[in-house]
C-alpha cells in the first residue's frame, strides 16, 4: 500500500513539483493550498502528470488558525493514518501586517500554522508504521531570536521577519524530535535550495535554480531509506549540516514551544 503525504503550499512552486514528483512514484498525494480553485487545478495537473487518480485535496488560509484546525479535522475525519507531512508553505512580507488572530503574518504562515498543525496531526501521524515530518526552512534563517521582538514587535524588517519565522522552523524541528524521540515520528528540517520560485522572484529577481532540484531535496528528506529513523537534523544538498549555534539550545527550542503553545492553545483540542 502506498504511503500517504501532506503537502501545505502544494499549489505552487516547489510544493507543487514535490506533489508532482511524489505521485510519480506512487505516493498518495494530499495537496492544500489557499484556496480550493487552486487546489482542484492542481490535482489535475498532477493526474495528467502521473497518471495517478486518487489525489485529495484541502484548502486552508494559513493566516487563520481557525482554518487550520478545520483542515487538520478534515484530515483527521477522512484518513486512516498519514506517513508524512511537508510543511513547505511560505510567504515573504515587505511591510508589516497583522493576521486576524492577532500575529504577525510572515510568523503566523511559515511557523506558527504549521506548529499547529502538526500538533493536531501527531495523533495520525502516530498511525503510520513509520511517520516523517518535513519543515522547509532556509539557509537565511536567522541566527539569534529575540522573543521580545518575535513578531517584530520593536522593529519590523522584511527580510528580518523571514529569516526569524525560519529560524522557528528549525528549533520547531528539534524540539518535535525530542519529544516523540521514543516514537514511530522523525522529525528533520531543510533547506531547499536557492530556487527561482515567486516568492524569490518577487523579492529577489529572477535568479535562482530550477523548482525541480528543490523538489529533489524535500522528496529525498520525505522518502529516502537513508533517512529512515534519522532525527532532528537539518539537510542542505541532502546532507545533514550544521544550522545556527542558537537552534541547538534545548532552552530555546523549549521557550519557542512554550510561547507557540500558549499562542494556539484555543485550537490544541
Amino acid at each position: 500500500m502506498s504511503k500517504q503525504v501532506l503537502i501545505t503550499g502544494a499549489t505552487d512552486g516547489i510544493g507543487k513539483q514535490a506533489a508532482i514528483d511524489l505521485a510519480k512514484i506512487d505516493y498518495q498525494v494530499i495537496v492544500h493550498g489557499r484556496d480550493e480553485s487552486s487546489v482542484n487545478q492542481v490535482i489535475n495537473e498532477i493526474k495528467e502528470a502521473s497518471g495517478k487518480e486518487d489525489l485529495r485535496g484541502f484548502s486552508a488560509n494559513l493566516e487563520s488558525l481557525q482554518e487550520v484546525k478545520q483542515l487538520a479535522d478534515q484530515v483527521r475525519d477522512q484518513l486512516d493514518h498519514l506517513d508524512i507531512l511537508i510543511n513547505n508553505a511560505g510567504i515573504f512580507q515587505r511591510e508589516r501586517e497583522i493576521t486576524q488572530d492577532g500575529y504577525e503574518k510572515t510568523f503566523q504562515v511559515n511557523y506558527l500554522s504549521h506548529y499547529l498543525l502538526t500538533r493536531l496531526l501527531l495523533d495520525v501521524l502516530r498511525k503510520s508504521d513509520s511517520a516523517r515530518v518535513v519543515n522547509v526552512s532556509s539557509m537565511v534563517h536567522a541566527t539569534a531570536i529575540d522573543f521580545d521582538n518575535l513578531q517584530g514587535e520593536q522593529n519590523f524588517v522584511g527580510s528580518k521577519a523571514y529569516g526569524i519565522s525560519k529560524l522557528c522552523n528549525v528549533l520547531f524541528t528539534y524540539k518535535l524530535a525530542r519529544e516523540t524521540g521514543k516514537e514511530n515520528i522523525t522529525c528533520n528540517c531543510l533547506h531547499p535550495g536557492v530556487i527561482s520560485t515567486k516568492l524569490l522572484k518577487q523579492n529577489y529577481g529572477d535568479i535562482g535554480n530550477a523548482v525541480q532540484e528543490g523538489s529533489e531535496n524535500i522528496v529525498y528528506v520525505a522518502t529516502s531509506e537513508k533517512v529512515e529513523g534519522v532525527s532532528g537534523k537539518y539537510f542542505v544538498n541532502q546532507m545533514p549540516q550544521s544550522s545556527a549555534t542558537v537552534s541547538y539550545e534545548p532552552g530555546v527550542q523549549d521557550e519557542l514551544w512554550e510561547i507557540s503553545e500558549k499562542m494556539v492553545s484555543g485550537y490544541l483540542k
